[in-house]
C-alpha cells in the first residue's frame, strides 16, 4: 500500500555534507511515522516520477551550495527538463516527466535544501551541517504533521 507522504531524497553519503539527504531520511524513518515512506537515491532519475504515484504530498530534500541559511523551503512545479539526458534530473524535471507519464498534475511539491559547505570525497559530514540537518528535521516534522506549516 503506498503511503500518503513522501519523502524523497537524494545525494551522495561518502561526499561530506551531499549525505544531508540520506541523514535526514535515516532520521525520518526511525520516527516510524504511520503515512510517511523515505526513499533515497544517489541522483533523481526519470523513472523516480513513477514514485509520485498515490501520494498526498511529496517532499524532495537535498543537500546544497547555493543557500547561506541552514535551511531552504518552496513549492515546485513541473517544468520540462532542457537537457538532452535524464541523467541526473532536478525535481521538476521528475514533477514534468509524471505529467507526461500519468496525464495528470502531480500531487502537491515542496522542495527542501539543505545548506552544506564540504562536499569532499571522504570528507565527514561538517558541524555546519550538522546543525543545518537539525533544524530542517524540525521543519520536516511540522511539515508531515501540518501541511499549511508556513515556509521556514
Amino acid at each position: 500500500m503506498t503511503k500518503p507522504i513522501l519523502i524523497f531524497t537524494w545525494g551522495n553519503p561518502s561526499r561530506g555534507d551531499d549525505a544531508l539527504g540520506s541523514l535526514l531520511a535515516e532520521r525520518i524513518e526511525a520516527l516510524a511515522l504511520p503515512d510517511v515512506e523515505c526513499l533515497t537515491d544517489f541522483q533523481l532519475q526519470v523513472e523516480h516520477a513513477l514514485d509520485l504515484r498515490g501520494r498526498r504530498r511529496v517532499l524532495f530534500a537535498d543537500a546544497s551550495r547555493a543557500i547561506g541559511a541552514p535551511f531552504r523551503v518552496s513549492r515546485i512545479a513541473p517544468v520540462r527538463n532542457a537537457s538532452f539526458s535524464t541523467h541526473a534530473m532536478n525535481p521538476h524535471a521528475v514533477l514534468q516527466a509524471y505529467v507526461d507519464f500519468e496525464g495528470v498534475s502531480p500531487p502537491p511539491c515542496t522542495l527542501l535544501e539543505m545548506g552544506g559547505i564540504d562536499f569532499e570525497l571522504g570528507a565527514g559530514l561538517s558541524a555546519a551541517a550538522q546543525q543545518h540537518l537539525e533544524a530542517a528535521l524540525l521543519w520536516v516534522i511540522g511539515w508531515i504533521n501540518d501541511p499549511r506549516q508556513p515556509r521556514q
